[in-house]
């Protein structure tokens, strides 16, 4: 990788998406070893100086300059107002590879079925902002407090409803909340401080590492699917190949058929394995990537 005359200081997320990420980088090639209560841990990259961060304040002290790049969600950068260069989504979180949300929960057994039925009560977040706002959208005036975790708990006792984050929902319905509203999705993304990102050497240090990155998470969708098809089934098999680009056939040795290389999504393929058996193929194998560079 290029390096910088300067190190890149770059903020990795510390708390819910830590694992993660730093799963991530490793696979990346970029190794970071962390601990529990390293805030400076290390990582194999010389140009790369990386400080752990809570999701919360990152966009802020990216925006401040203290880091030229890190790690957050779309939802925290909404929240803070920070003024960054978001230059990518990085589709991952902490326990898979889709968007999660912000959403508007309350008891199931209460008397709250919507946004409206918010109207003069009181509810706990840590995206005060946010729910301010998505109230005042909705002409709904409620009494919005901070919440310094556990917030699902906190109804119905403390308070009469909730915005949180929420994955799966697994963690709301076992507190008897139910969802009553999607504030906002979000998705993980690679930020840049504006002067940062105006800096040549800078920019073009943050562009490595999101391909490095990018390579990964599309590696983890993708898989490789490796067949032999006779020449008179060649064109019948081809027809019903998904690829990234074409699939690469090459004549088998001594015989009269073709091998055929397709990369495909994963999700897909158990799907495909019985349309490519009928259209002919055989001897077929799944390969998982690595990494993919489009």
């Amino acid at each position: 990788m290029n390096e910088t005359k300067e190190k890149l200081k770059l903020g990795i997320p510390k708390g819910s998406l830590q694992d993660a990420t730093v799963e991530l980088f490793n696979a990346a090639g970029l190794r970071i070893k962390a601990t529990e209560r390293s805030y400076f841990p290390a990582i194999s990259d010389p140009g790369i100086e990386v400080m752990m961060v809570r999701a919360q304040e990152m966009a802020r002290f990216v925006e401040d300059g203290v880091m030229d790049a890190g790690i957050t969600g779309k939802d925290w950068i909404a929240e803070s107002g920070a003024r960054v260069e978001e230059v990518s989504e990085l589709l991952y979180s902490k326990q898979g590879f889709g968007k999660v949300r912000v959403v508007l929960a309350a008891p199931c057994d209460s008397g709250i079925k919507s946004v409206k039925d918010v109207e003069g009560k009181r509810v706990a977040t840590e995206y005060v902002n946010l729910a301010k706002e998505y109230l005042a959208r909705n002409g709904v005036r409620a009494a919005v407090e901070f919440s310094w975790g556990a917030t699902e708990a906190k109804c119905p006792r403390l308070v009469d409803a909730i915005v949180e984050l929420t994955e799966t929902g697994s963690s709301l319905k076992a507190n008897n909340l139910c969802i009553l509203d999607t504030v906002m999705e979000s998705t993980t993304r690679l930020i840049a401080n504006k002067a940062a990102w105006a800096d040549e050497a800078k920019r073009a240090k943050i562009a490595e590492i999101n391909t490095l990155l990018q390579s990964v998470l599309l590696g983890k969708k993708k898989s490789m699917l490796v067949m032999n098809v006779s020449a008179e089934r060649l064109d019948e098999l081809v027809k019903i190949l998904p690829c990234l680009r074409k699939p690469t056939i090459a004549k088998l040795y001594g015989e009269e058929g073709y091998a055929v290389n397709v990369a495909v999504d994963r999700e897909a393929v158990p799907g495909l394995i019985p349309l490519i058996k009928k259209a002919g193929a055989t001897d077929l194998v799944e390969f998982e990537f690595n990494r993919v560079v489009p």
